[in-house]
């Protein structure tokens, strides 16, 4: 169907634009997110990685991403078609869109919205694999893994074509596709790689906290363009959207920090920082479907589930170094499953059990979720297991000593020469007992 350029709203496009450059602040807020949390020698490593991504996965949207996204329906229904290939055909309006906003913006405007989640999903794997991944092969892996897990589980959940959206799934803004998506393969990728050397044994403290809050508020200001412009409108859902993210995102760290003061003894930073992006992460799926007094309850539960849940990688025996999967994954989850408690057409989508809805809409969020968890987790581990014995993905053990910074990228992250000379590396950190946030043995 060919769009009608006539009909656009410059108030709604100029929203969806505004949303598209906060979103992509996210990406240099998760930077320093993760960023301040790995040990000294390995921040740059880190930076690098979550910056490359924004490169790789703006070419490849625009050559085959979009369309496999986005695409009227191919492959059986797996992907999106390659109509669209290289942004052609950009007079036509996005496929299987026939609401009211589907001709007040423009489909390059869409495009340039959806890359932007599309760049961030990939960069949340980082935290999974931190201090031990070869940039290279990570290059090559989200070139990959954008192709064959993101773009149709995308298709999928976000486009009208995909069979989870015709089946009535709800994820307003990425709850399964982006956050349980990442956290499903961030978890795959860390099996592949095994456990850091020294893991649970040596002191492994986040190098810089103030990095890590400042990376939160980043995340938490950029949140807003996220979920508030996957209403595609400057309107009142976009208002929901917006004052429901702020609401959660505040109870969920107020969630995580009763439980870290219950189970530690302290509130701490850290603790603080992560409930934030615990809250933001569960209220992604619900933003646009739950009231702001659904928003508090469903924030509060996920920040104390995922203060919970991260401790999970002790017990199980995972290195998921910065807690992608009790984040992410769980964050996601709940958010999307809770929906089904706490939905309300009064907002947007269907009822959820605590509104007279029945079960009916649960059990599909729970189809949704078990079929985006389970798919990207297998492909994922299938991507890394075939990267790894054709490239290698892990740093060799003297390498992983000296750091990531030196060693792959040739510089470090802090120049300490002073009167004294020579740059400090921290790879000479003098051990001690950790006990900061959700980190509550050695194993940042």
């Amino acid at each position: 169907m060919q769009f009608d350029f006539s009909k656009i709203d410059t108030g709604n496009t100029a929203w969806v634009l505004a949303s598209a450059a906060l979103v992509l602040l996210m990406t240099p807020g998760l930077a320093f997110f993760y960023g301040g949390m790995v040990r000294v020698k390995n921040v740059l490593g880190m930076l690098m990685q979550n910056y490359v991504a924004i490169g790789i996965v703006s070419v490849l949207w625009v050559l085959v991403g979009y369309s496999l996204a986005f695409g009227g329906s191919g492959f059986g229904g797996f992907a999106g078609n390659l109509h669209q290939f290289g942004l052609g055909h950009m007079n036509e309006q996005v496929a299987g869109y026939q609401g009211p906003l589907a001709q007040t913006i423009p489909p390059l405007v869409f495009v340039a919205f959806q890359l932007m989640f599309a760049v961030i999903t990939p960069a949340l794997i980082t935290g999974a694999t931190a201090d031990r991944l070869k940039f290279g092969a990570y290059c090559v892996f989200i070139a990959v893994w954008l192709v064959l897990v993101y773009a149709p589980i995308a298709h999928w959940v976000f486009s009208p074509e995909g069979w989870l959206f015709q089946k009535g799934a709800e994820d307003f803004a990425g709850g399964t596709v982006v956050h349980a998506n990442a956290g499903a393969a961030g978890l795959a990728v860390a099996l592949v790689l095994g456990k850091r050397l020294g893991w649970k044994k040596d002191p492994m403290r986040p190098h810089n906290l103030p990095f890590t809050l400042l990376g939160a508020g980043l995340l938490w200001f950029g949140w807003f363009g996220f979920n508030a412009g996957s209403a595609l409108g400057a309107n009142n859902l976009a208002g929901y959207a917006f004052v429901n993210t702020n609401t959660a995102t505040a109870a969920a760290m107020l969630g995580w920090i009763v439980v870290e003061k219950l189970r530690d003894g302290k509130c701490t930073t850290l603790g603080a920082a992560s409930g934030a992006v615990a809250g933001l992460v569960a209220i992604t799926p619900a933003a646009g479907f739950v009231s702001p007094v659904g928003s508090i309850f469903l924030g509060f539960i996920a920040g104390a589930l995922c203060s919970l849940a991260v401790l999970l990688k002790y017990k199980l025996g995972y290195d998921d170094a910065l807690d992608v999967v009790g984040v992410h994954l769980v964050g996601g989850v709940a958010g999307a499953l809770l929906i089904g408690f706490f939905g309300t057409k009064t907002v947007g989508g269907a009822n959820g059990i605590f509104y007279g809805g029945g079960v009916h809409l649960l059990g599909i969020q729970a189809e949704a979720v078990g079929a985006a968890v389970g798919y990207s987790f297998v492909a994922t581990l299938v991507i890394a297991k075939v990267i790894d014995l054709v490239m290698g993905l892990r740093i060799t053990p003297d390498q992983e000593r000296e750091g990531m910074d030196l060693v792959l990228h040739g510089e470090t992250a802090y120049e300490m020469g002073g009167t004294g000379g020579g740059t400090f590396t921290g790879a000479h950190a003098t051990p001690g007992a950790l006990s900061v946030g959700r980190h509550t043995t050695a194993g940042v």
